[in-house]
């Protein structure tokens, strides 16, 4: 029996024809597998007629060249997140035989909205993006200015009063995070932040790297997600390991997908206003491709 086909790549492939790319060329370093992390990757990006070292953690500078972002992980290192995420979703919600037009959806880490992206060309109408720089909304709004309905700059370890209780008006019922927990990109206490304005019986759909649901992890993830599991605040319904994208030595990079539903409120304990220790990381940007 053959194999079922994947639906990789399609929707950020058309976008990116879109785009007009503003660099003239993408060089990987040639390097030993074990001689650098993934959180510390880089490359040299000539432009202009100049060559620039970029670390790909380096959010505010990738954003800022149009096509430079889906040009390093998408059509070099192969990344499927979005999409894969995206249509384990849909799967899922179909199993539970409701629509998926009908969810309004947080898009925590939303980037340069390539996950919107994706949600939306499933039938999606409300998304809303969240980050914690200037760059990933500039980016969203030049390449992709019809996905999101709103777009909000945000700290979610320091959300003002007025704007958590801006943002619980919008009602959503979905929180998506799809590789940006973990690196100290989006710490823990922000996970719960937005996590809390989920409605009970809402969905959840995030990755994160295999090594942050161990118990060695210290970004208190997998503290976390336990706690979350084992109170009964998330019933995971699906829970998938994929590759994620390849690194810059060519070797795999495996991630872990999880829709769940949110059943209960979330522990006032795990919010960024309570002294809780989950994590000492910082806040920093978004994505940890």
């Amino acid at each position: 029996m053959s194999s079922p086909e994947l639906n990789v790549g399609p929707k950020w492939y058309e976008r990116r024809q879109e785009i007009e790319n503003e660099f003239e060329q993408v060089e990987f370093p040639e390097i030993e597998a074990d001689k650098v992390s993934q959180d510390h990757e880089w490359c040299v990006v000539k432009m202009n007629a100049e060559t620039k070292r970029v670390r790909f953690h380096d959010y505010d500078e990738i954003y800022t060249v149009p096509g430079l972002y889906e040009e390093i992980f998408y059509e070099r290192l192969e990344c499927c997140s979005p999409e894969r995420v995206a249509s384990l979703l849909e799967d899922v919600i179909a199993e539970f035989e409701e629509n998926l037009e009908e969810l309004r959806i947080l898009d925590l880490g939303a980037g340069n909205g390539m996950v919107g992206d994706e949600l939306q060309s499933r039938g999606v109408d409300h998304i809303v993006g969240v980050d914690i720089i200037d760059e990933a909304k500039d980016a969203a709004l030049r390449d992709r200015p019809d996905v999101y309905s709103d777009y909000r700059i945000a700290d979610f370890t320091d959300l003002p009063e007025d704007e958590v209780k801006d943002l619980q008006k919008k009602r959503f019922n979905c929180l998506v995070s799809v590789a940006a927990l973990g690196f100290g990109d989006i710490p823990a206490t922000a996970f719960a932040q937005a996590l809390d304005l989920i409605t009970v019986d809402g969905w959840v759909a995030y990755t994160i790297k295999e090594d942050f649901l161990q118990e060695h992890d210290t970004s208190g993830f997998a503290k976390a997600i336990r706690r979350l599991m084992n109170d009964g605040n998330l019933q995971v319904q699906a829970y998938r390991r994929f590759q994620h994208r390849i690194s810059v030595t060519g070797e795999p990079l495996y991630y872990v997908a999880m829709i769940a539903r949110k059943l209960t409120d979330v522990p006032r304990d795990m919010l960024p206003e309570a002294e809780s220790g989950l994590t000492d990381a910082e806040p920093a940007s978004t994505s940890d491709e």
